[in-house]
């Protein structure tokens, strides 16, 4: 197997294989988020609810904030703060699981990467739209959750993974 240089340190080229199986994974995360929010714009009328079951609902909700509608009632200065933010993480996400491509950390890369999908998911909601769409309406003990889609749940997934590699995983392999 040849090997090539890369910033002075020879690197065999399945080794990066792996940064590129976690980009395929922000992709696939982005593409079926942005699938799906095609389709609650397309076929629900805004705020409009379809019942699924006794626990969850269908909607179609907008949301100009962050988690939880936070900011969400500013002038509009938020959109673009968030989108800057959005795109300054999803940059150091790229630039660590490039990083982390040779080391088989599968639960911190998996995290990184869906919270990476997700991160790009809703920023193309910001730019296009001006705000996030949000349609998943979750009932606990019958009082609704707030409304979120597909690249939140990405950025919920991967940040529990985070935390999972952080508390039983990264460190530990030297002991």
């Amino acid at each position: 197997m040849t090997e090539q240089e890369t910033n002075g340190v020879a690197v065999k080229p399945n080794q990066n294989a792996s940064f590129y199986i976690w980009m395929a994974l922000s992709s696939v995360v982005i593409v079926i988020d942005q699938a799906t929010k095609w389709m609650i714009l397309k076929w629900v009328p805004k705020y409009d609810t379809i019942p699924v079951n006794s626990f969850i609902n269908i909607t179609h909700q907008r949301n100009t904030g962050a988690a939880f509608s936070f900011l969400a009632d500013q002038g509009g200065w938020q959109r673009w703060f968030f989108i800057s933010l959005a795109t300054l993480v999803s940059a150091y996400l790229i630039v660590w699981l490039w990083k982390i491509r040779t080391s088989g950390h599968l639960v911190l890369s998996s995290g990184l990467a869906l919270v990476l999908g997700g991160a790009i998911g809703n920023v193309v909601d910001r730019i296009r739209l001006g705000s996030v769409v949000d349609f998943v309406q979750v009932f606990i003990a019958g009082w609704p959750f707030p409304s979120f889609n597909v690249a939140d749940a990405a950025i919920s997934v991967g940040a529990a993974l985070l935390i999972i590699d952080a508390l039983f995983f990264s460190g530990k392999e030297a002991e």
